[in-house]
């Protein structure tokens, strides 16, 4: 027999019916319908709602409020060393669809970040949307120039420049 929509069915015994209450007495739970006699708990709406800690002042209340202001908007930078631009020829411009397309950072619209650590020999023209004080000097004492283009970002409140 092959095994269509419309012949699946689940296994015996692991599905049972809801227990119908409020049917009669013959049917087991009639009269109160399984909840006692009366009381809070007897009637509609009667049970504690979410939170409630038997009268003592809740966990909720207890806890200060919330102070300040955290900014939700944040800038991540892809970021990328200055030793890691020697695998490029003398005088080639480097920005981030350049590095992108070296695999040396996974995305192509993110910013772009240039840190200081190790050396470069290379003279290069580098494009950047940041830069750390020490890879600029690093580049420009190899002889190459680096530019940081004042440029929006898909954000409108955001203004990615450098000084």
């Amino acid at each position: 027999m092959t095994i269509k929509l419309h012949t699946i069915k689940a296994n015996k015994g692991s599905r049972s019916k809801s227990w119908r209450i409020g049917r009669g007495n013959g049917a087991g739970t009639g009269t109160f319908s399984g909840r006692g006699s009366k009381g809070f708990l007897a009637r509609s709406g009667g049970r504690k709602r979410p939170g409630f800690e038997g009268g003592q002042t809740p966990l909720i209340r207890k806890l200060p409020k919330a102070k300040g202001f955290t900014s939700q908007v944040h800038i991540t930078y892809q970021v990328v060393n200055v030793e890691t631009l020697n695998t490029f020829d003398d005088g080639t411009t480097i920005d981030t669809l350049m590095l992108h397309g070296r695999n040396l950072v996974s995305k192509k619209n993110a910013p772009l970040k240039i840190l200081g650590h190790g050396e470069i020999s290379k003279k290069l023209n580098v494009v950047a949307d940041s830069i750390s004080a020490s890879a600029r000097e690093k580049i420009e004492k190899a002889g190459g120039t680096v530019t940081v283009p004042e440029k929006r970002r898909k954000n409108k409140h955001v203004v990615v420049a450098e000084a």
